[in-house]
């Protein structure tokens, strides 16, 4: 016959037992992530010494983490009585069916590296890739982060972005910014040549070299065009392009430089019935 008092007895050995190991797993999963975290503090640390990339410093620090992550969850599960063994065959049979599930999760995995390995961007360029433009914030294990000029956050799988074109605005240091102007036919070419030429070489951030180019284009229909094309930082681009669009205007105003623009005839005739 079962003595109800044994019984009592074992339930409560179990249940201090399994609260101790309740309370020591949730320990190990605390102290485990602020290790983690802190561990990551100091890797992103030493990078930054070493003048490593910000765009790397960001991905390894995050590989970093959830690769501790994964070992802490581990000692976890272990505390609480699950075997190594059967845990580490688990992890691999799960692992299995996630990555069959997951495929185009693993795809930006993959894409992600080659993000960092190459580099065709980095933190604080201006992109237009994945069918999205902003500045890059962060490159993450799956994702890029974009900022829109307008503070909107846009976030791209990663294989979205390689799998097409990236255009970046941001490598190269300088830029030419394509203008163009036009006069009516009966205006001095001459003095139009001068006055864009004036308006270029007065803005101090245009370069001298690569030197800005003013040149004819073509005849059209109602005015002779003009490109204007000057040299700029990458960082001075809009800037300069607004100032020179709108300083062209104020000078052929001043200057009585037409500016042509579409116009149309409109006939009307009466017939008397």
């Amino acid at each position: 016959m079962i003595d109800m008092n044994e019984l009592i007895e074992l339930g409560k050995t179990m249940g201090v037992d399994f609260g101790v190991r309740m309370v020591s797993a949730l320990t190990i999963f605390v102290l485990g992530r602020w290790v983690a975290k802190a561990l990551v503090g100091m890797v992103k640390r030493m990078l930054a010494r070493a003048d490593v990339e910000e765009t790397l410093e960001r991905f390894l620090g995050n590989l970093v983490y959830f690769a501790l992550l994964t070992v802490v969850i581990v000692a976890t599960v272990s505390r609480l009585g699950v075997e190594t063994t059967s845990l580490a065959a688990m992890i691999g049979a799960a692992g299995l069916a996630v990555g069959l599930a997951l495929q185009g999760s693993l795809s930006n995995f993959a894409a992600g590296v080659l993000i960092v390995l190459f580099r065709p961007y980095r933190v604080g360029d201006f992109i237009d890739a994945g069918g999205v433009a902003g500045s890059v914030h962060e490159v993450q294990i799956f994702t890029t982060v974009l900022f829109t000029p307008d503070n909107r956050a846009i976030i791209v799988p990663n294989s979205q972005i390689m799998s097409g074109t990236i255009v970046n605005f941001s490598m190269n240091e300088t830029r030419r910014v394509d203008l163009e102007a036009g006069c009516g036919y009966g205006d001095d070419l001459d003095k139009m040549r001068r006055v864009l030429t004036e308006i270029v070489e007065g803005d101090d951030r245009v370069l001298e070299d690569p030197a800005p180019t003013i040149a004819i284009r073509e005849l059209g229909e109602s005015s002779v065009n003009f490109v204007v094309r000057p040299w700029v930082k990458s960082t001075d681009y809009w800037a300069v392009h607004a100032d020179v669009t709108e300083r062209i205007k104020k000078r052929f105003d001043d200057e009585g430089i037409s500016i042509p623009f579409p116009q149309r005839d409109v006939h009307i005739y009466r017939h008397d019935g």
